[in-house]
């Protein structure tokens, strides 16, 4: 087996196995500040397509539909959301949750290509916290250009934005001081928890052969690799799909002081919304 092919069954089981406890898993996500920032961005990149397609008979592509949170969103909109994704538990959940709609069909993906899918065949092709799991995403993002029709459109959301690997002083202070920590008691040392915590990480087999095995498939988030955006445009611009909208915001955790993080949010930016529109 090849590293990407090893790296996507490890993706695949690793979803499998977390399928009813990911919403729980990610408070990051699953919060209302960026739930509500989602569905804007949805929105905003429906807003944008301009294929020939009419609103009710367009085929929106979703790429590691997960559990289904852009799923919902696209839902909302005409046409019909096809869900999918690498992990056939996560898909089964969603479809039980989201199937309802009439609108949407579901799909298991190989982890390395859109070969499902006819060229010219998709009005909206949308990825949210994605291209870090897929061992070449870049390849990915041209096969996403390749199954837009003309006026098509393709939205990334919630990966790092550049800001986030650069050295950057105002972003140190503001995670230095955001971050909200519980009040320390004595008895936190009584609590066997706290030291299964950090015992339990030197068990897993699995960071002996990879130290940066991650449980849930991770692999493009570290310093030395991680998405590279000027990579990303030049791939979708070659393949006639230029940028539409590149803006960084700073992403909200409940882990954070509501009040530090409003202040700092137009001052600083950690994650990127993008979308570019193949052209017509």
């Amino acid at each position: 087996m090849t590293t990407a092919a090893r790296r996507i069954a490890e993706n695949r089981a690793a979803h499998d196995r977390i399928t009813g406890a990911y919403d729980a898993r990610h408070p990051e996500i699953f919060n209302d500040v960026e739930q509500a920032r989602l569905v804007a961005a949805v929105a905003r990149a429906v807003g944008l397509v301009a294929t020939a397609t009419a609103p009710a008979e367009r085929v929106m592509l979703e790429i590691g539909a997960g559990t289904g949170n852009l799923t919902e969103k696209l839902l909302a909109h005409p046409g019909t959301v096809l869900a999918t994704d690498l992990s056939t538990g996560m898909l089964a959940a969603l479809a039980q949750r989201l199937g309802g709609a009439g609108r949407l069909r579901t799909q298991p993906l190989n982890g390395s290509d859109l070969r499902e899918f006819a060229t010219g065949s998709m009005d909206l092709v949308a990825a949210y916290s994605v291209l870090h799991h897929v061992p070449d995403y870049l390849a990915l993002v041209e096969e996403c250009a390749r199954v837009l029709r003309p006026g098509g459109v393709l939205l990334i959301e919630h990966e790092k934005a550049p800001a986030y690997w650069a050295p950057s002083p105002a972003l140190e202070r503001f995670f230095a001081t955001a971050v909200v920590w519980p009040a320390k008691s004595w008895t936190r040392f009584l609590d066997p928890r706290r030291y299964w915590a950090r015992v339990r990480p030197l068990l897993v087999w699995q960071r002996w052969r990879d130290p940066r095995w991650m449980p849930e498939g991770d692999l493009h988030i570290w310093p030395d690799d991680h998405i590279e955006w000027s990579q990303v445009e030049s791939r979708l611009q070659a393949a006639g799909c230029p940028a539409l909208v590149v803006e960084d915001h700073l992403a909200y955790e409940p882990r954070f002081d509501r009040t530090v993080w409003e202040r700092a949010r137009h001052e600083v930016a950690d994650t990127r919304l993008f979308i570019a529109r193949k052209v017509a």
